[in-house]
């Protein structure tokens, strides 16, 4: 056990050298971190993930990986990447809407860096001030009476507290969700979400009653809080997410989220929208159901907020409803590193960003940008291309098949873009850029995009 032990410590040092040191990483060194890297997912974590990997995909990964066809990310700014062997790469990506910063955005990393000379992590007994400001910040920018929040670490937990919530204010246990709803994998979010993909391995979920109703029809929804009146089963809230994602970029019809937000109202049922991933500028508005002039009773938040440098999500509420979990027992919600300091910090910094460099205005005027050239592509590649939907800087592509929409992110890929779309949902592709990525990265994706789209076509057409 103690040459075990020694050697941990020789390996743990070694990588602490290079994590010091990083900014000079020799050829060996680089291809070390790569062999490192792939032995460590394959053997710690998993092996059947690499399959999925369009970095390994790329090479036909069969066990042995030629390093070069592999890219380990090593250095990020802005809206560009490096691997470990210097080779660079435009984020189409954004890391699925987290990214509205870009990478190390200066202006949040020196915020938090100031911070973490000052105290990382709060005492959770004495009135430490940074979880309470980020609490003022998001009450101001948040629409309508919204007051109250309290901070989580991950999407999932921001959900999973705000079903949590509605839960204890309504005394209800139904919930009203729509078809290819996607909350993350915990259990109440697993209990709700629609893919059976994820829900069959775990068998027995949690057995309130829930509803699906496809998404977009506001008129489902309104029929489903009448059957559920009318039979007595007791709905806590209907919460939906403001567009569908992972469903392939479903834009609901301008008049669904009023529609349900007055069916709500009209059989006392909270309206939970969840908005993890579309707030903070990207669809134009500062949130989604800004569009609508729509007030849910709880909103989640995540992604944006801490500027892709420090962790932390949200859920938020009015003061009438988060009296429930502040009388009779104040601490009937607790986390031990809830709102830690860094996180706010960089939340804080992140809101600041945004508002000051009007991220809306900015994500539109780049959709703008990006769709009028997208649209030509659109039409001049009928073979590939089904449509292109979105909601300003929130845009899919659909392919005619996902074998097409796979070799087109496979081609972007090896001419140095990430986007979204694997072996398994690439019939779409997701373009999700950072917000502040320049024109210039934009007219260079374009030309990878088409340089992608002809190889593809010429295949197609053999």
């Amino acid at each position: 056990m103690e040459n075990k032990n020694k050697n941990t410590s020789e390996y743990i040092n070694k990588w602490i050298d290079i994590i010091k040191n990083n900014k000079s990483v020799s050829n060996d060194k680089a291809e070390w971190i790569i062999k490192e890297s792939l032995t460590n997912f394959r053997e710690h974590f998993n092996a059947w993930w690499l399959d999925y990997r369009k970095s390994v995909t790329l090479a036909d990964y069969c066990g042995i990986i030629p390093s070069e066809c592999v890219a380990v990310e090593w250095k990020w700014s802005w809206a560009v990447f490096q691997d470990v062997l210097g080779r660079e790469y435009i984020d189409w990506l954004g890391w699925f809407w987290m990214m509205s910063h870009g990478w190390s955005n200066p202006d949040v990393v020196s915020v938090v860096q100031a911070q973490l000379l000052n105290s990382p992590m709060p005492s959770q007994e004495l009135i430490d001030p940074l979880r309470w400001v980020l609490a003022r910040i998001i009450a101001d920018i948040t629409p309508g009476d919204l007051k109250y929040c309290f901070f989580a670490g991950s999407w999932t937990e921001a959900n999973e507290w705000a079903i949590k919530l509605a839960k204890m204010y309504t005394k209800k246990p139904g919930f009203i969700v729509a078809v290819k709803w996607f909350h993350w994998k915990t259990m109440w979010s697993l209990s709700m979400i629609w893919k059976k993909d994820y829900r069959e391995p775990v068998w027995q979920l949690y057995g309130w009653p829930v509803y699906h109703v496809p998404f977009g029809d506001a008129e489902a929804v309104e029929r489903q809080l009448e059957i559920c009146e009318t039979v007595w089963i007791w709905i806590a809230a209907v919460m939906m997410e403001p567009i569908q994602w992972e469903a392939w970029a479903i834009v609901p019809p301008d008049d669904f989220w009023p529609r349900i937000r007055a069916a709500t109202k009209k059989h006392w049922v909270l309206l939970i929208a969840d908005e993890v991933q579309t707030w903070l500028g990207r669809t134009g508005k500062l949130w989604w159901v800004d569009h609508w002039w729509v007030i849910p009773d709880i909103m989640t938040m995540w992604k944006a907020l801490w500027g892709w440098v420090m962790p932390i999500s949200a859920f938020v509420s009015t003061e009438e409803i988060w009296q429930s979990m502040m009388s009779p027992n104040p601490f009937i919600h607790t986390t031990t590193t809830w709102g830690w300091a860094l996180a706010c910090s960089a939340a804080i910094a992140a809101i600041n960003v945004a508002l000051r460099d009007d991220y809306a205005k900015m994500a539109e005027e780049k959709w703008k940008y990006i769709i009028d050239k997208l649209n030509i592509f659109v039409k001049k590649y009928p073979e590939i291309y089904n449509k292109v939907t979105w909601k300003w800087l929130l845009i899919a592509q659909h392919f005619q098949s996902a074998d097409i929409g796979y070799k087109v992110t496979s081609e972007l890929f090896k001419n140095w873009v990430l986007v979204a779309g694997t072996l398994n949902s690439a019939i779409s592709s997701r373009i999700e850029p950072p917000i502040i990525i320049t024109y210039e990265q934009i007219d260079k994706w374009m030309i990878a995009l088409e340089k992608a789209l002809k190889t593809v076509s010429s295949e197609i057409k053999k």
